[in-house]
């Protein structure tokens, strides 16, 4: 089972990444996420590592011209090699059934039935900045955790992993920001753990745990998660919370302070006068 490309003279116009809709019952699908793996009637196909990595570059950078495209993935060669190799990969991805890609002159992009998992995730987040459905958001952002492609070093790889993963984290941040608002407090927690599964050392979620435990008048778990992102940091960066991080919990921690002063001042102001006595 295989792929192949068309060209646009067929008749498809092809369109950009986020209009990609399935034409059939069973779509095919490329899942990125998590490792690359094509999907043709139920199926995975079997596709080489060399065209793995033709085909997901096209589909993480729809319609790009085939210069830019062979240099992210060559760019240590001669752009006509590279270009000659590009030409090789797409005659060979014409020897299967199952369509998958449209050249258009001198760009190539995926054949528009494709269903893309990295889409939905571009999409989704997309629709969070327009205000969209937050629990549909929550779900699918749940959904694609998985880092794009793991256990792929180039540099292009690295980059869009890199974009998808902000994408998401500040995707949840807004979910969460946007329950915190609504007075949905549970719903604020998931989407702010969420977030801090993906990046751990990231402040702003722990920031939003303190906010979160606040607005609900839980000043222990309040001060818990304080304490517990400034151990985190201590630990592992040496690093100190932000100033803002410690501007939250300074309401709690001030009367807590000047509390310990006091029964301190009273203490040796006792000492004092029962040794004058």
């Amino acid at each position: 089972m295989g792929v192949s490309v068309a060209s646009t003279t067929s008749g498809l116009t092809p369109g950009p990444t986020s209009t990609r809709r399935s034409t059939g019952t069973a779509p095919t699908r490329l899942f990125l996420l998590d490792g690359f793996r094509l999907v043709h009637d139920g199926e995975s196909a079997g596709v080489p590592r060399g065209l793995q990595r033709l085909i997901a570059v096209i589909g993480l950078h729809p319609g790009c011209s085939r210069s830019y495209l062979t240099g992210l993935l060559w760019p240590d060669i001669p752009e006509e090699r590279a270009l000659s190799r590009f030409r090789t990969g797409l005659w060979r991805l014409r020897k299967y059934p199952c369509r998958i890609m449209i050249a258009d002159g001198d760009s190539v992009r995926l054949d528009p039935g494709i269903v893309v998992d990295v889409d939905d995730l571009v999409r989704v987040a997309t629709d969070v900045r327009a205000d969209g459905d937050l629990r549909l958001a929550f779900k699918v952002l749940t959904a694609g955790r998985d880092d794009l492609l793991p256990g792929w070093y180039d540099d292009w790889v690295l980059l869009d992993r890199e974009r998808l993963r902000q994408l998401r984290l500040h995707a949840l941040e807004r979910i969460a920001h946007a329950h915190v608002r609504a007075g949905e407090f549970g719903e604020a927690l998931q989407a702010s753990i969420e977030a801090l599964r993906t990046e751990p050392l990231r402040e702003t979620p722990h920031r939003l745990l303190v906010q979160i435990h606040l607005a609900e008048g839980n000043t222990f778990e309040a001060l818990q998660a304080f304490y517990s992102y400034r151990e985190l940091m201590r630990r592992d960066l040496h690093l100190e919370p932000s100033t803002a991080m410690y501007d939250l919990v300074e309401p709690i921690l001030k009367p807590l302070r000047d509390g310990g002063r006091s029964r301190r001042t009273v203490g040796t102001s006792t000492t004092v006068r029962s040794g004058s006595v």
